[in-house]
């Protein structure tokens, strides 16, 4: 490996984890359509994209615009469930302090990733924020994790990627870099 150069992460279960948050405003949102959200069902299908969520749960895609838009204009209602990983939060300030790059690399809506950095007030810590509308692919693809690395200016053996779901594994496996798998207690 060389020299390490850079710190890359996912943003949802991995730095914060808004499984609670997420299911909680999805939910009061497909009720209001006439869906019920499990939290076994959310569970199931968490780390996949919201068009892949909705077809996993049956959404006509007639409704999956107004669901996603109640979802994220309901989403701060859940912020008091919000968790950040003070452990990686940590580290990742270290590694900044020291001179060492720092990036989010999510397929997450820019508007719910940006909205949630600002309630922790952590949005300064990342020298890069890429999120879903950054990428046309979300993971398993390495597309964010390619673009992370063009952006950071590094090769492959120079970072190390910080993931929790099997999908965000994958992609950094895909994209060939080292990565430490978050894992939940």
């Amino acid at each position: 490996m060389g020299r390490l150069k850079a710190i890359i992460t996912d943003f949802d279960g991995t730095l914060v984890n808004t499984f609670f948050a997420n299911l909680y405003a999805y939910q009061e949102a497909f009720k209001q359509y006439g869906y019920e959200l499990t939290e076994d069902q959310y569970r199931e299908y968490y780390g996949l994209r919201f068009d892949e969520f909705c077809d996993k749960m049956n959404i006509p895609k007639e409704y999956r615009n107004d669901i996603k838009t109640l979802k994220k204009n309901i989403y701060p209602k859940f912020f008091s469930y919000l968790k950040l990983n003070n452990n990686l939060m940590g580290f990742i300030n270290s590694c900044k302090i020291q001179g060492l790059k720092t990036c989010i690399a999510s397929t997450a809506s820019k508007e719910n990733l940006y909205n949630v950095l600002n309630y922790l007030n952590i949005q300064n810590y990342f020298d890069i924020i890429i999120t879903g509308e950054n990428v046309k692919h979300g993971k398993p693809n390495p597309e964010v994790y390619n673009k992370a690395l063009e952006m950071l200016g590094c090769e492959t053996d120079e970072v190390l990627v910080f993931e929790d779901s099997d999908v965000g594994c994958k992609a950094a496996e895909n994209a060939n870099l080292k990565y430490v798998k978050i894992v939940k207690i």
